[in-house]
């Protein structure tokens, strides 16, 4: 872990997705309760949401205790702070056949090594630490996972041949099959080992070589980065979080904490994105804007296959400023044209910015947009007009996001 750090703790995610199968029968009536939606449209273009009996998966979301310092009562996806056990030497000897592949076989990304966010582009090595942070990271997630839902990504050992196999094709991403859950022991004895992980995470290292299998790594392909913006949870509430996808085949058998998280829910991103409207349930706009962005994917297929070959083009690091104008707050993001030119990423300084204009009159003064705009915590939309970087892809929600204004000269948006 960086322990230069300051300001910013790193912290790891995972976007799970699972496959489900459902019965023609269930389709028709989900199809028909959705054609009854009580929330108009935001501007004047047709939605292109697919219904949600058009998906083929889900995607767990997990819900934090009211009594959470840190986004109380929010879903979100499961994950957490990085730990120094995440970085120990004693991976190698766990990971000693991948240790002489690019990133443990992960690859070698294409993105410039100067424009690559620092939590991936960081030297371990400065601090101690010969375990590369796109393994580290990916670890963070794994373990997390783990200990917030009982889900436990781990390839057994008997099977490294062909984990080794497929790290050749790794430049061909798209190769691999979707991910499978591994019983590498009994429930009884794995609910024992996530109480131990839960207590001292150095038990994840331990509970790997005993029940000797590795954390998939391979698994979880690199999604995104985001940093909390300031001023808004605290000086000690800020986290630099890598964000990954993994697509599962089917949907393992899943519990809760009842401590950090008190419940969790398995569900196709249009129900969730519903609810949220709907008043039902709260999600940030991290989750809300990579939401939108599954939305792009009725099928679990299509979108393991993009997120191996995207996984390997890179990602921009977000650090989202927040504008309050005359009638809502914006989060500005990269790309933006009220983008600052400069910033400091190193959270030694509150950045906020204000203006009596309102959202209309700011709208017309930037031809480039990428913000998430907020009226109140339930009512957000994403406006975007620029083409994302590292073949990433635009959030997909409610309103058609084109590039250009509809017919009526509305502003591209993706109400969420």
């Amino acid at each position: 872990m960086n322990t230069a750090l300051v300001h910013w703790k790193e912290a790891a995610t995972v976007i799970l997705t699972a496959g489900i199968r459902r019965t023609s029968v269930v389709d028709c009536l989900r199809t028909g309760i959705e054609n009854h939606s009580p929330h108009p449209p935001v501007t004047r273009t047709r939605s292109v949401l697919p219904a949600k009996s058009a998906f083929n998966y889900e995607v767990l979301l997990l819900k934090r205790s009211g009594k959470s310092g840190f986004m109380p009562n929010a879903y979100v996806f499961p994950g957490g702070l990085v730990e120094t056990s995440d970085f120990s030497s004693e991976w190698l000897d766990i990971f000693r056949n991948f240790i002489h592949s690019p990133n443990f076989g992960l690859g070698v990304v294409k993105q410039p090594p100067q424009t690559r966010p620092p939590i991936f582009a960081t030297d371990r090595m400065k601090f101690g630490s010969p375990i590369p942070g796109e393994v580290a990271f990916r670890i963070c997630a794994v373990r997390e996972t783990f200990e917030e839902s009982g889900v436990l990504l781990v390839v057994p050992k008997e099977e490294e041949n062909n984990v080794l196999k497929s790290v050749g094709h790794r430049e061909n991403a798209g190769m691999t099959d979707l991910s499978q859950i591994s019983n590498v022991c009994g429930e009884r004895e794995l609910a024992n080992w996530r109480q131990l992980v839960m207590q001292n995470p150095v038990n994840f290292i331990r509970m790997c070589r005993e029940l000797e299998c590795l954390p998939n790594i391979w698994a979880l392909h690199e999604w995104g980065n985001w940093l909390t913006p300031t001023a808004v949870y605290g000086k000690q509430r800020r986290y630099d979080t890598a964000f990954f996808i993994c697509c599962l085949k089917d949907i393992p058998h899943t519990v809760q904490d009842e401590k950090e998280i008190v419940h969790f829910k398995w569900s196709d991103p249009i129900e969730v994105l519903q609810k949220y409207e709907a008043r039902e349930l709260w999600i940030a706009p991290p989750q809300l804007y990579d939401l939108g962005r599954l939305c792009h994917f009725h099928g679990l297929d299509d979108l393991h296959h993009f997120a191996q070959q995207r996984s390997l083009e890179g990602c921009e690091q977000w650090l989202p400023i927040r504008l309050t104008s005359a009638d809502c707050y914006i989060s500005l993001l990269p790309g933006d044209g009220l983008y600052p030119e400069q910033v400091d990423m190193s959270g030694h300084s509150d950045v906020n910015m204000s203006t009596q204009k309102s959202l209309e009159e700011l709208q017309q003064e930037s031809s480039s947009l990428h913000r998430i705009v907020s009226h109140d915590p339930y009512n957000t939309s994403v406006q975007i007009n620029i083409t994302p970087k590292y073949k990433h892809l635009r959030p997909l929600s409610g309103t058609s996001s084109s590039s250009s204004s509809d017919s009526s000269g509305n502003v591209p948006t993706s109400r969420l």
